[in-house]
């Protein structure tokens, strides 16, 4: 699993500092408690062009509905 989670952190260095921010911090915080399909939908959703996951996570282009619970644990607030 450790190695999984590295080469996951590394596929989330998209070369835009807030994607890398946001995908970064979802792998450290919150991939290892997500359910097995949402795991899935993250993998598939690093598949996509850095330009559609952006204007997701900026709510500037609509998200498919099987990815809207995943963008908003994405983008949701930082635990501190």
């Amino acid at each position: 699993m450790a190695e999984d989670l590295g080469k996951l952190r590394w596929r989330c260095r998209r070369g835009m500092k807030e994607l890398d921010v946001l995908l970064e911090r979802y792998v450290d915080e919150r991939f290892g408690t997500a359910s097995a399909p949402e795991q899935e939908a993250f993998r598939l959703l690093l598949e996509a062009q850095d330009t559609v996951l952006y204007a997701y996570c900026l709510g500037a282009q609509p998200v498919p509905p099987q990815l809207k619970a995943l963008i908003a644990r994405i983008t949701a607030p930082h635990d501190c």
